[in-house]
């Protein structure tokens, strides 16, 4: 045996390395059998191989899809650029786009809307202004009037009036049945020209005076005998303050422009029980509707001088409600402002001069939590119209008023006074 029989015969006929060439052995294919079938034995292959050829076979010709970076591709769509890895594969179909607003856009917006705010604003004042009842003649000038002095001075006044209530209403309200008009709180308010908090003084309708043409009487009587332009005078007499503006409301309006406001929180300090001015309050924080707030600044239970805790109840509940309206919550709101702006309008009466620009300074002077204070006094004296008045300290009524008129503060010791 030969040296490639014995190589031959020692080979796995598997193990997949091609065998030695034979002499006399013709091309063959990788799949040919190892040794060649002698003809006659059953099974023998009857096909015959390709011959081998080292020309190279030339390609298939492209199909009609064409190539996409030289690789065949399928069908006919256009071809669609690859996307990167870093790239997320769409979601599926998209719906439409939304248009993008711009900054410009967004600063029209705005625009428009403060537009309208302040034309809303404007036609607002100038409605508020034509529905100002004006009393005419309360300021005329007289002989010996005080001059104008620094500053701005109101002379706020809270009449019994009853005018506008029905006879359920006076019922309700516990107003009684008086005639005629009178006054049921006086304050001076004076706002300074330098800054200075406003100063709100209390004077005690039951207060001696001097009425021009009527001698000694109680500050009432003016209000009573000659309405408006004699109360003024009066005040002006006494107090050498000059009146810039004036202003009154009755119950009616009181209890209009509490409810309109949704009702004002007050720190009541003790127990009120008072069957005639309809009111049972606890101590204590709590919100008063127009109803409660009316018996509680009428009120002269409590208190050692029950006028003069009444007076410190009116300047408090004034401060109170005045502050409320001009706060920005109801300011703005048209659903408060524009039933707040009728219950006042109706409620008040200004002398001819004052205007709704004029209001507007009222209410922010009274949101400005003012020093707050009643005029002096000390003991009684008896007047010929009226019985026992009270009476003034003089000399610490003079400082008050002196303060005012120079537009200065008023000295502590003569407020812990009042």
């Amino acid at each position: 045996m030969s040296e490639d029989d014995r190589t031959r015969a020692m080979r796995s006929p598997g193990d997949g390395r091609p065998l030695p060439p034979r002499p006399g052995d013709g091309p063959r294919s990788g799949g040919a059998p190892a040794h060649q079938v002698p003809p006659g034995v059953p099974n023998a292959p009857t096909h015959k191989l390709p011959a081998y050829s080292d020309e190279q076979q030339s390609p298939p010709p492209p199909s009609s899809g064409g190539k996409v970076y030289g690789r065949e591709r399928a069908g006919n769509s256009p071809v669609k650029p690859l996307r990167s890895s870093d790239e997320p594969a769409p979601e599926g179909p998209r719906g439409p786009r939304r248009p993008r607003v711009r900054g410009r856009t967004v600063l029209k917006i705005v625009a428009g809307l403060v537009a309208l705010l302040l034309v809303a604003a404007v036609g607002l004042f100038f409605w508020v202004d034509s529905r100002l009842a004006g009393i005419d003649g309360v300021l005329d000038e007289y002989e010996g009037r005080p001059a104008d002095t620094p500053g701005t001075n109101w002379l706020l006044v809270g009449s019994d009036s009853r005018k506008g209530l029905t006879a359920a209403q006076r019922k309700k309200l516990a107003t009684g049945r008086a005639v005629g008009q009178r006054t049921d709180s006086m304050m001076l308010l004076h706002i300074s020209d330098n800054g200075d908090k406003p100063t709100l003084v209390s004077l005690p309708r039951d207060s001696a005076v001097t009425i021009p043409g009527r001698g000694r009487d109680k500050l009432n009587a003016a209000y009573a005998s000659g309405g408006p332009k004699l109360l003024v005078r009066t005040v002006e007499t006494v107090t050498g303050v000059h009146v810039d503006n004036y202003m009154e409301i009755g119950f009616a309006g009181f209890v209009g422009i509490v409810d309109a406001v949704g009702g004002v929180e007050i720190n009541v300090r003790a127990d009120v029980d008072d069957p005639k001015a309809g009111l049972k309050l606890k101590k204590g924080k709590q919100v008063l509707n127009g109803s409660q707030a009316l018996g509680y600044v009428r009120t002269r239970k409590g208190g050692a001088l029950p006028d003069f805790e009444r007076t410190k109840r009116q300047r408090q509940f004034l401060g109170a409600v005045v502050k409320k309206a001009a706060s920005p919550g109801v300011l703005i709101n048209p659903f408060t402002s524009i039933p707040l702006a009728m219950s006042a309008t109706d409620a008040v009466e200004v002398d001819s001069s004052t205007g709704a620009f004029d209001m507007l300074s009222l209410g922010l002077a009274m949101g400005d939590s003012p020093v707050t204070t009643v005029v002096p006094f000390g003991g009684n004296e008896i007047v010929a119209g009226g019985g026992a008045a009270v009476k003034w300290d003089r000399l610490k009524a003079l400082a008050l008023f002196d303060a005012l008129k120079a537009d200065k503060p008023v000295p502590k010791e003569i407020v812990d006074a009042g």
